[in-house]
């Protein structure tokens, strides 16, 4: 084999783990994208405890659904939800992690969840989420109620 033909498949295989490599990002990406719209799509479907359709719903039926648009099963309870995925720290958020709180008495307990839809900023960190008063909104992880509440950030995709 001549060195140009070795050169040549040298760079075939190179343009080859390249294009594969911005594929699984593009996929990554386009996943978490559907993750998002699926998640908007049900903005303003009010807050229903165990509901699990348009009608109604709460916070893990929100990431369930969101998550099943893209073929990943998530479990149907917010605790169960809490231990998928990798840990991300609260500065480490990215669009499409899942963001864990404790809303209840117990300061440790996971009640409450919500899937990243921006980060712009320092301060800047916006998930979506079943509210029990307004439904399904989105709202700043930064604002004192829900920063003083957070838990935990995991990363599924």
């Amino acid at each position: 084999m001549s060195t140009v033909q070795k050169r040549s498949i040298g760079l075939l295989v190179l343009c080859t783990l390249l294009f594969v490599g911005c594929a699984g990002n593009t996929s990554r990406s386009n996943n978490i994208n559907r993750v998002i719209q699926t998640a908007k799509s049900y903005t303003g479907t009010p807050y229903k405890w165990g509901g699990t359709t348009r009608v109604g719903l709460d916070c893990s039926a929100l990431i369930y659904h969101s998550y099943r648009s893209i073929g990943i099963d998530m479990p149907r309870v917010t605790a169960d939800q809490s231990k998928r995925g990798d840990k991300v720290r609260l500065k480490q958020l990215a669009v499409g992690d899942l963001v864990f709180f404790a809303t209840g008495d117990k300061k440790r307990k996971v009640t409450h969840a919500g899937i990243v839809t921006s980060v712009s900023g320092k301060n800047q960190v916006r998930f979506i989420h079943a509210s029990t008063s307004l439904g399904v909104i989105e709202s700043n992880l930064y604002s004192p109620y829900y920063l003083k509440r957070f838990l935990s950030g995991r990363r599924i995709l």
